[in-house]
């Protein structure tokens, strides 16, 4: 006998099955305690029949396909939105173009983030005048949504990005750090104004308990070097102070010192991922033959040591000390673990075909840009002896 198919569809007021086989199409109407027994019976066919209920819109499929948008992209996405019977995608585009987005970028745009598509054009329009406040000019919004439309489409609520704007400008941070914050951190821009507040309230308050006199500097010290905290939580950050307290030893002085100084790049780091790397960089340093003392001018000379893993970073120093390169000049110049491995060892190997003596004249020449490391070495192999 030919297999069945089964299409569950329904007639009027009254559930029907149609079966498909190679003789032909049969369709039967079942009473409604069969097709409730027919549903139980498997998930599968459940969430068939649930989709078969909200199916995509073609109406939509086609003008999508029509704009050069990755229809299979924007389904893996956000598959809602292409159900929905009334969008914006026209209005969306003529938009976009209209402030200078060339008719690829608007398909990567909607191909990467559907939900764009479900903005009238009021609504855009009142937040790209927002934006304005902070960027130049259209291109460069432009260019932002094409690398990151989450961070102008993710949220609807103008009024309250008109508040966060407000807000965080009040606190000193200027035009380049909102534009910073858009491009790196744009949910900080959807989080409440009161989720807002709370983060910036408690900095003040631990600024207070160690003894400082003013914290609108501190705030914007601490938010201009990592904006990321703004899209953290309290306890995160809280937890990340103590552990820099705790396991380096510090003084409430010198541990305001860290936090409004390089110590706050990494106090958006997970709890976990921090005492990890901190307790491999101990041993590692241990190892090396350094003292406590060491580890500590370390983290408070250079704390985004800790961003590097275990063997990332060992990776990095048993590199630089077979080189030839001492713990002691690392910890004088620690910038040079911002470099890959592959990177150290290229720029030793080439330092070494000339004969550089890292003694005599110091490592400062692995910490630089890559166009003067290049007419470094043009000088050095023309000139060896320098």
């Amino acid at each position: 006998m030919a297999a069945l198919h089964g299409v569950w569809t329904l007639l009027g007021n009254h559930p029907a099955v149609t079966l498909r086989c190679g003789m032909g199409i049969i369709s039967v109407q079942l009473t409604h305690s069969c097709l409730f027994r027919k549903l139980c019976s498997s998930d599968a066919r459940h969430s068939e029949l649930k989709q078969a209920g909200n199916p995509e819109n073609e109406s939509l499929l086609e003008n999508l396909n029509l704009m050069g948008v990755d229809v299979k992209m924007a389904r893996q996405r956000q598959p809602g939105v292409l159900r929905k019977s009334l969008t914006n995608e026209q209005g969306v585009a003529q938009f976009l173009q209209g402030k200078g987005a060339s008719r690829k970028v608007v398909a990567s745009i909607i191909s990467r983030y559907p939900r764009a598509i479900t903005r009238s054009v009021d609504h855009l329009d009142q937040r790209w005048q927002l934006w304005r406040n902070v960027f130049q000019t259209d291109s460069e919004i432009v260019s932002i949504l094409e690398r990151s439309p989450e961070s102008f489409f993710r949220s609807s609520d103008n009024e309250n990005l008109h508040k966060n704007i407000t807000f965080l400008t009040s606190l000193g941070l200027n035009t380049k750090d909102l534009h910073r914050l858009l491009t790196t951190a744009p949910r900080t821009f959807s989080n409440s104004l009161e989720l807002n507040r709370q983060m910036v309230e408690f900095l003040e308050d631990i600024y207070a308990e160690l003894g400082g006199k003013n914290p609108e500097q501190f705030i914007k010290a601490v938010l201009s070097r990592n904006l990321y905290i703004l899209i953290r939580s309290t306890k995160r950050v809280k937890t990340n102070i103590n552990i820099l307290q705790k396991s380096l030893k510090l003084s409430n002085s010198e541990l305001l010192a860290l936090l409004q100084g390089p110590g706050a790049e990494i106090l958006d780091l997970s709890n976990e991922y921090l005492k990890k790397n901190f307790n491999n960089l101990k041993q590692k340093m241990a190892a090396l033959g350094s003292q406590k003392a060491d580890m500590k001018k370390l983290v408070t000379n250079y704390p985004m040591v800790l961003y590097n893993g275990l063997d990332t970073l060992n990776s990095k120093l048993d590199c630089l000390i077979k080189g030839g390169i001492t713990i002691k000049q690392i910890l004088e110049k620690p910038k040079v673990l911002d470099y890959s491995t592959q990177n150290i060892s290229g720029r030793l190997d080439e330092l070494k075909a000339v004969g550089y003596d890292f003694q005599k004249n110091g490592i400062s020449v692995l910490d630089l840009s890559r166009k003067r490391f290049v007419a470094k070495m043009e000088k050095l192999s023309s000139s060896p002896d320098e």
